[in-house]
C-alpha cells in the first residue's frame, strides 16, 4: 500500500483512533518513561515523524523543550494535533522526504511510524531519518516485534513485524548504531519493541 493510501486510511479512522489511543493517559507508563529518557539524552531539535494526533509530540515539549516538530501524512491527525496542543509545531510531512537539512536534527522519534511500510521500502525511509540526524543524534524507533518482514492484519491497514536485530542490520550501513533495545508483551496485545540508535560522530 502506498504512503498516500496509508494516510487516507488513517484519515478515515482518525476520530476513532484518537478516542482509543490519542491521549497520554491511555499509553503505557513504560512507553512514557522510554520516550522521556530518550528525549533527555538528545540535544537540539527533535522531530516526531508519524506523530499521529500529537500526544507524544506534546510530551516531548515537557521540561522546557521548545524546538519540537510533529510531522504526519494524515491531514486529519495534523488538524487534530493543532487543535489540541499549543506548544509543538505540527505539519504534514512525508517520512521519505523530510523537510530538514542534512545533519540538522538532534533526535528523531519514529514511534510505530514504519509499521505499514512494505519491507522493501523500509531501508529508504531509514536512510532519510539518518540523513537529517546530526552526528551524535539519536533515533528512537518503536515497532511490532515478531518475525521480521512478516505481514499481519492491523486495524487500520496491513502492517509488518520487525525485530531489533533485523532493524540494526539496516541501520548500521546508514551510520546508526543500536545502543539499546527492549520488548514487552501486554495482555491481549501484540509484542512491542523499541530501539535507540545513535548516529556515529565524525
Amino acid at each position: 500500500m502506498s504512503r498516500i493510501s496509508v494516510a487516507a486510511a488513517y484519515d478515515g479512522r482518525a476520530e476513532e483512533y484518537i478516542d482509543l489511543l490519542g491521549s497520554l493517559d491511555q499509553m503505557a507508563d513504560t512507553d512514557r518513561a522510554t520516550i522521556l529518557a530518550w528525549r533527555d539524552s538528545v540535544e537540539g531539535r527533535i522531530v516526531d515523524v508519524g506523530c499521529g494526533p500529537g500526544h507524544w509530540t506534546d510530551l516531548l515539549c515537557d521540561g522546557g523543550r521548545r524546538d519540537v516538530v510533529g510531522l504526519d501524512a494524515s491531514r486529519s491527525f495534523i488538524a487534530a494535533a493543532q487543535r489540541r496542543f499549543q506548544q509543538p509545531a505540527f505539519a504534514r510531512g512525508d517520512l521519505a522526504a523530510l523537510p530538514f537539512a542534512a545533519g540538522s536534527v538532534g533526535g528523531v522519534l519514529a514511534w510505530f511510524s514504519i509499521i505499514h511500510t512494505p519491507p522493501d521500502d523500509v531501508s529508504g525511509q531509514l536512510r532519510e531519518l539518518a540523513r537529517v540526524l546530526a552526528p551524535g543524534g539519536a533515533l528512537l524507533l518503536g515497532f511490532f516485534d515478531g518475525e521480521p518482514r512478516t505481514r499481519f492484519d492491523h486495524a487500520v491497514t496491513a502492517a509488518y513485524y520487525w525485530s531489533a536485530d533485523a532493524l540494526a542490520d539496516l541501520l548500521a550501513p546508514l551510520g546508526l548504531d543500536v545502543e539499546q533495545s527492549a520488548s514487552r508483551q501486554d495482555p491481549g496485545a501484540r509484542r512491542y519493541g523499541n530501539l535507540v540508535a545513535r548516529h556515529r560522530a565524525v
